[in-house]
């Protein structure tokens, strides 16, 4: 997978998450994954259309998604994931994504976004079969927030 693809991401979510919740990331080694692979609590998955396609997932251990809810509620305190807080993890996805879009598109490449469907559960495992998948650890005060991309050409 082209670094070109995965550059855009990190650019992406330093942005959203100083912006939305004034935390900094810290990215961590890249590394290619081997499917099927664990996930953590707390999903989203966007997927990508487009010259480049494939899915994206942004996961998280529960109590990282509760505090990067209560930072995209203004502070309130979130104990449990209600549709409140599930809709601000949701509207995360929605603007590293159309970040993430919008820079590569800066590049020449076009690509459209789906809307983030978000999974909450246990021991969740994925496998995409039709392309190569790099898991990208992004470190914060909080805790690490894992990407698992998976895109290839059209």
């Amino acid at each position: 997978m082209k670094v070109e693809y995965i550059n855009p991401f990190i650019k992406a979510s330093k942005e959203v998450f100083k912006m939305t919740m004034n935390l900094e990331l810290e990215v961590g080694r890249p590394y290619v994954k081997k499917t099927p692979f664990a996930l953590k609590d707390v999903v989203l998955v966007v997927g990508i259309t487009g010259e480049v396609k494939g899915q994206v997932i942004i996961n998280f251990e529960m109590d990282i998604a509760k505090k990067i809810a209560s930072k995209m509620m203004m502070g309130m305190e979130v104990n449990e994931l209600d549709e409140m807080s599930k809709s601000a993890i949701s509207e995360l996805g929605n603007m590293i994504m159309g970040n993430t879009a919008t820079l590569i598109a800066n590049q020449g490449i076009s690509i459209d976004i789906t809307p983030p469907t978000l999974m909450i559960g246990k021991e969740i495992s994925l496998s995409f079969s039709d392309s190569q998948t790099i898991g990208l650890p992004l470190h914060s005060e909080i805790g690490d927030i894992i990407y698992d991309i998976s895109l290839k050409e059209n």
